[in-house]
């Protein structure tokens, strides 16, 4: 997807990170953008050694971006560090500068799950999501110090997630406000119907590390006997420390996470959410549906491309608007 957050970076520019990350000897062979990604630009290297890695460059400073976006870079970098700590898959990240906005990592060889389940059966995708849940299950297990995103300013953070989730919410909907984003209801009339719901959020007393973006253009899969392995997880940048539930949110986009084949006895061990769950859930399915109807603002997404995703949010949104 086209962004202006996208940097185009040269050749040269390329070269001159590689060679600050790797050393001085590095030589490029081949670059290629990889243009699935929504915010930052992100290139495949091969080298000439035959190395092949992944750099990933933040957005140009200066650029307006909404309020949760702030530090996403060093987001990332604590996401990939703290969920390799609990073994997860994940690419190797060979070297990280948040000051200058960039990472390297080791280029992943099969393909996103987004493209590789055209081609399996209902039953490798169900084993597949089965394992996607498994490994979800294990990365809401890294727990954090604090609630909230873990920016430098402190935003959102505190003791409590319902404290936390609260300003969450309130920074985006100030945010839909602020590029007059059309809404299902008034920003005012969303915060209200949220906060009747907030004492649900109590329930939640660990700061579990929770990706948020699972959804299946950043889960990588390679063939592995008559099926498929999970080779690894990457886009940690949305990134925060909440309820492990709200992990399902992105693992089943727009869908209800019990008709997803295999994933909920993956992550849960068992078929059904409780009520409580289906209740918290919903109020973080709110959340990213205003993401998805706020960020095209700063982004400049290509208008047609972009509309089909805008219509699926809001008509989500205000489905479980309705509903509370």
């Amino acid at each position: 997807m086209r962004s202006i957050t996208k940097r185009d970076l040269s050749r040269a520019e390329i070269d001159s990170l590689l060679r600050r990350a790797l050393g001085a000897s590095v030589e490029l062979r081949d670059v290629v953008e990889f243009t699935d990604g929504w915010f930052n630009t992100t290139y495949g290297v091969t080298l000439v050694d035959d190395r092949e890695v992944v750099v990933k460059v933040a957005p140009p400073p200066g650029l307006s971006l909404l309020r949760y976006e702030v530090d996403l870079m060093r987001t990332e970098i604590e996401f990939y560090r703290r969920a390799a700590s609990a073994g997860l898959p994940l690419p190797v990240l060979r070297h990280a500068d948040p000051d200058a906005g960039y990472l390297v990592m080791d280029r992943l060889r099969g393909q996103s799950l987004e493209t590789a389940k055209q081609a399996m059966s209902p039953a490798q995708l169900a084993a597949v999501r089965h394992q996607v849940g498994v490994w979800a299950a294990r990365l809401n297990t890294v727990t954090g110090a604090r609630f909230g995103y873990p920016r430098r300013d402190g935003r959102t953070r505190s003791a409590s997630w319902r404290a936390s989730f609260l300003a969450i919410m309130d920074d985006i909907l100030a945010d839909a406000v602020a590029y007059d984003r059309r809404l299902p209801a008034s920003a005012t009339t969303v915060s209200r119907l949220v906060r009747r719901h907030a004492g649900l959020l109590d329930e939640v007393t660990r700061p579990a590390l929770v990706h948020f973006d699972l959804w299946d253009g950043n889960i990588f899969v390679r063939p592995d006997g008559d099926g498929f392995a999970v080779e690894g997880i990457i886009d940690g940048e949305r990134a925060f420390y909440g309820d492990p539930l709200a992990e399902l949110v992105s693992l089943a986009v727009f869908a209800d996470p019990a008709e997803v084949p295999g994933l909920l006895p993956g992550y849960l061990g068992r078929d059904e959410l409780t009520e409580p769950e289906r209740n918290r859930l919903r109020l973080y399915q709110i959340y990213l549906y205003l993401i998805l109807l706020t960020e095209d603002a700063t982004r400049d997404y290509p208008a047609q491309e972009y509309e089909p995703v805008r219509q699926l949010a809001m008509t989500h949104l205000e489905a479980a608007l309705a509903r509370l």
